[in-house]
């Protein structure tokens, strides 16, 4: 099983697309989970600016985004690997609803009772703002071609691949945020920010 994003059978420009073909070139039985944004990137590598700034700081435009919850996609991977039907299958895994990162923002702001904001970002502040964190070049490009689909409305597809896989319904960008509020208040110092790309 390989846990890849949504898409990459068609985006030449991110490490996914090789590995899905090298995988699939190898001829060992395979499956892709084939996940959207992950929600946990807001409560680790978006962490610091939601904490420091009140703002979520990604050049994804005005682009909706069928945001998943990590605690489904193991879910299903879990499901997954206790049966069987599922050799040379790839999921689109999303959630129920594509939203802004506007609504994702006035979600953060209605959970913690303080304002949290999604400014404009060009790709230029997005990169010199990255490079002062101090992220190699090599990682702001790998997030800025992430997020530029994004932009382009590429990651507003809702599939129903979760909740068939799942049973149920997916969680909610209101049920990630509720349930991981200490992230970002109070118990924000037991959360490590992340050094890996974003995963959509």
């Amino acid at each position: 099983m390989f846990l890849s994003l949504l898409g990459a059978e068609h985006n030449r420009f991110v490490p996914h697309y090789k590995i899905e073909r090298t995988i699939q070139a190898s001829g060992i039985p395979w499956t892709f989970l084939r996940a959207s944004f992950f929600m946990q990137n807001l409560s680790t590598i978006h962490r610091e600016t939601i904490c420091e700034r009140s703002e979520i700081d990604v050049p994804a435009g005005n682009g909706r985004t069928s945001f998943i919850d990590v605690r489904d996609i193991a879910e299903i991977a879990a499901t997954i690997l206790c049966s069987s039907g599922h050799d040379q299958r790839a999921y689109p895994l999303t959630g129920a609803d594509a939203l802004t990162y506007t609504t994702v923002a006035q979600i953060m702001t209605e959970e913690f009772d303080r304002q949290i904001v999604y400014p404009p970002s060009s790709v230029l502040t997005f990169i010199r703002r990255m490079r002062q964190r101090g992220y190699e070049w090599d990682f702001v490009l790998v997030m800025l071609a992430i997020y530029t689909t994004a932009r382009l409305g590429l990651t507003a597809t809702v599939t129903p691949d979760a909740t068939r896989l799942l049973g149920r319904a997916p969680r909610t960008m209101r049920n990630f945020v509720h349930d991981y509020r200490d992230c970002w208040l109070g118990g924000a110092a037991s959360v490590k920010t992340s050094t890996t790309p974003p995963s959509p």
